[in-house]
């Protein structure tokens, strides 16, 4: 039983992920793009979205790069705007949310980086990376583990907690010095 929603069409389906696609900050893979399209309304069914997807490439308004992103075109941005009233207002609403939150976790993969490569040794260096929001490296660290279980660990707990790491190797830094007797140094 199909489920209720508000979306009848698949020219509908079309608008929606022209307009969806339009405010996100990069492309997307395949599954980024469905699920964003199949929660914003419950009767679009996978089969429709697929097709959909596979048309709007065929026809221009999206790119598919070799990677497997999809990104929206000139041409999709014109129609898009063009037929996005054509949505449903609380269609458009729930689209917004799920991009806002998609576009969050596309600003934090571009502001916690963790990238790793092979020495001559065995070890692996880890390379941990905390960037502005405009792409400036902020603080990078290298750093030389044993084996891939703390590559693992590393990488996992810097990208939970980056900004707090970089807040305290900044405040040990520019910690005031203490000397022997107690009185700070400048």
């Amino acid at each position: 039983m199909p489920q209720v929603g508000f979306i009848r069409s698949k020219n509908e389906i079309k608008f929606l992920i022209l307009y969806i696609a339009e405010r996100l900050l990069e492309p997307v893979p395949y599954e980024v793009m469905q699920d964003l399209t199949l929660s914003c309304d419950g009767a679009i069914e996978f089969f429709d979205f697929s097709e959909c997807l596979g048309y709007l490439v065929q026809t221009e308004h999206l790119t598919l790069s070799d990677d497997g992103l999809y990104g929206i075109t000139e041409k999709g941005l014109f129609n898009g705007r063009a037929t996005m009233t054509e949505i449903p207002y609380s269609v458009r609403l729930r689209a917004d949310d799920l991009v806002a939150k998609q576009n969050q976790r596309i600003k934090r993969k571009r502001q916690v980086q963790v990238t790793t490569h092979g020495q001559s040794n065995g070890n692996t260096v880890v390379t941990l990376r905390f960037n502005d929001d405009y792409g400036l490296t902020l603080w990078r660290m290298d750093v030389a583990v044993p084996d891939e279980k703390h590559v693992k660990k590393l990488r996992k707990r810097f990208e939970q907690d980056a900004e707090k790491i970089y807040s305290e190797v900044i405040s040990i830094l520019f910690q005031e010095e203490k000397t022997d007797e107690g009185s700070e140094n400048e």
